[in-house]
């Protein structure tokens, strides 16, 4: 029969998209999880909330792995948070923001992904002048501002205690060290420091989750030489 692996899908932005990079999170996880299960990136850079919902059921549905699914992380925020007066592609409003992630866990659940398999994670802290940097190089004004991606951060862990998911809100937690911005290579996106730190964040809390979960085929050690079958099949 065919062994299939089960899935932890990474949902989100950039920031999941890129995180298969060299020392990214999501390799971590990979890494972590290889015989154990699967992760898929389904990161889609530059994406907010309001065009996830749309593409969530083309992504995970009944006929497509949803009863596989293990874990899910949604990572929206750092695109909806722009400043609508000079970002009107990517921003969208903080109660539409909130009703998106909600009706995303409700599309989850509706597939039989229960919340306790759903991992809500808050937009990083903005560094307002590394970023500021990054917009004048193309000709922009900053674009988005640190105390309004703390809006969003909130409106995040808000709908993960609504819903009964679990979050993790990195918006809170990386501004725990003063001074956050080891953790941004741009002052936007995860720096080697940020990575490492939201694999171990997120790694407390995926552990719990499918620690259950057994390895799968046996060790080599453990096959039998003279009758392979007898262990592989």
């Amino acid at each position: 029969r065919l062994l299939l692996w089960p899935r932890v899908v990474l949902f989100g932005d950039s920031i999941t998209e890129f995180s298969f990079q060299e020392n990214g999170w999501g390799a971590f996880l990979a890494e972590r999880l290889v015989r154990k299960c699967d992760v898929v990136n389904r990161g889609l850079s530059g994406y907010n909330t309001r065009w996830a919902k749309l593409i969530l059921p083309r992504l995970i549905s009944k006929s497509t792995g949803a009863e596989s699914t293990v874990a899910v992380t949604i990572f929206f925020g750092a695109n909806d948070s722009a400043l609508k007066d000079l970002n009107p592609k990517q921003h969208v409003p903080l109660e539409e923001y909130a009703a998106n992630l909600k009706s995303m866990i409700q599309y989850l659940k509706s597939v039989d992904i229960t919340e306790d398999r759903i991992i809500l994670i808050t937009p990083p802290p903005l560094q307002e002048s590394a970023w500021e940097k990054e917009c004048l190089a193309k000709g922009d004004k900053l674009n988005r501002r640190n105390a309004t991606t703390g809006e969003y951060a909130q409106a995040c862990v808000q709908v993960a205690r609504d819903c009964g998911t679990d979050v993790l809100d990195l918006w809170t937690l990386m501004q725990k060290n003063q001074d956050f911005s080891s953790y941004l290579s741009d002052g936007l996106h995860l720096s080697t420091q940020g990575n490492s730190f939201l694999a171990a964040q997120l790694w407390s809390r995926l552990d719990k989750k499918l620690s259950a979960l057994p390895w799968l085929l046996p060790y080599w050690r453990e096959v039998d030489h003279r009758n392979p079958e007898a262990s592989l099949l």
